[in-house]
């Protein structure tokens, strides 16, 4: 048997015994058959309080990054106990399934599950499509994990990794006061920050929830922010990056029209110096992008801006704040928690699994083998 349910951020989740027995499962291969779904994966999907679980970030995601062809969405159980394993099929010889979005927005991604027993039979529903899967990035605490080794026992070789974590701050009135979380020396840094600041006409930070109607020039301010940085100079910014920038735009207007949308700035004699795009999801700030513009980097105005929302966050009573993203040292001043993450691949024992194993293989040891020296002992 597989472990209770918990929530994405780790915290037992208590749920209602489902009233209907499991009904089989269903593969949902166009976008109009996964928009059917909506009303039911957004009940099973109240268990888990990340941004990656949710109906919209993988609606957005499906449209934007994964051609509708190749979707290999699995739904199993019934409305009032819901599992889905929101995957598509790669193209080539080593053939796979794999999570949408997952690679595109490289955030942690789990399947979506109501219960235990949803998330069994999702399993079995997905080793019973005979192909390789590859989770790149899961909760470590995931029921999948536990549930794809059961489903594929004597079927299949399930291997899993632990791979990078997520940062967060486990909020409580203290950090109404952040700085106190800070050692001497970050504390001294910032009160240096916050002087030039002061000198170039002083700092304010703004945490702005926009309707739809209020979105769109709020929104061109963050991206300009962003590409403003080391973002813009690298290519990276999500103004120069066609499929990420219209994930954002379509995930922000979604997200407003819910009010979950926050959209932070700090600005430097009135002028913006920093930006944060956020969502308040299962009582906890979600960090998901920030940038800021290189003519104020004296200032720091990166962590100036996450000092201030992490206040804002402990004062609105929230949770967590989580980072997201990877353990940047950066990322270190504020925190040493990290919830961990691991990676998962199945291989079935057929030929495509055969191929899929190989090709891993292959890749993993043209990765390492260049620093690898054979001696003769």
């Amino acid at each position: 048997m597989i472990p209770a349910l918990q929530s994405s951020s780790g915290g037992d989740v208590t749920l209602p015994v489902a009233a209907t027995r499991l009904t089989g499962a269903r593969t949902i291969r166009t976008l109009a058959e996964l928009d059917e779904l909506e009303a039911t994966w957004c009940v099973a999907a109240a268990a888990f309080d990340s941004p990656m679980e949710q109906y919209d970030w993988t609606r957005i995601s499906a449209e934007i990054f994964n051609l509708p062809d190749v979707l290999e969405i699995v739904a199993a159980g019934s409305p009032s106990s819901l599992a889905v394993a929101p995957l598509f099929r790669t193209n080539g010889i080593a053939q796979r399934l794999e999570l949408i979005g997952a690679d595109s927005l490289a955030e942690p991604t789990d399947f979506v599950y109501s219960s235990p027993a949803a998330c069994e039979a999702l399993a079995n529903a997905v080793a019973k499509l005979r192909l390789p899967l590859r989770l790149p990035r899961v909760p470590a605490h995931s029921l999948v994990v536990a549930a794809l080794e059961t489903a594929l026992r004597g079927r299949g070789l399930v291997i899993c990794r632990a791979t990078i974590g997520t940062p967060w701050i486990s909020l409580d009135k203290s950090w109404e006061t952040p700085q106190q979380h800070l050692n001497t020396g970050r504390r001294s840094d910032l009160r240096r920050a916050q002087r030039i600041a002061e000198r170039l006409g002083g700092a304010h930070c703004e945490v702005i929830s926009p309707t739809p109607a209020e979105l769109a020039p709020i929104l061109d301010e963050a991206f300009r922010v962003e590409a403003a940085g080391w973002k813009g100079r690298t290519g990276t910014a999500l103004a120069l990056d066609a499929e990420r920038g219209e994930f954002y735009r379509r995930y922000a207007h979604v997200a407003a029209g819910k009010g979950t949308l926050r959209l932070c700035f700090l600005r430097i004699g009135g002028r913006p110096a920093a930006m944060q795009f956020a969502v308040e999801i299962g009582g906890r700030f979600w960090l998901l992008k920030i940038g800021y513009a290189d003519e104020f980097a004296r200032c720091s105005p990166g962590n100036l801006l996450v000092m201030e929302t992490i206040q804002y966050a402990a004062r609105a009573g929230l949770k967590s704040y989580e980072f997201l993203g990877t353990a940047e040292q950066w990322i270190g001043m504020w925190t040493s928690q990290v919830r961990p993450c691991i990676s998962v691949r199945a291989y079935p024992f057929n030929g495509r699994g055969a191929i899929a194993l190989a090709a891993d293989a292959a890749q993993k040891l043209r990765k390492y083998g260049r620093s690898v020296r054979w001696s003769r002992v």
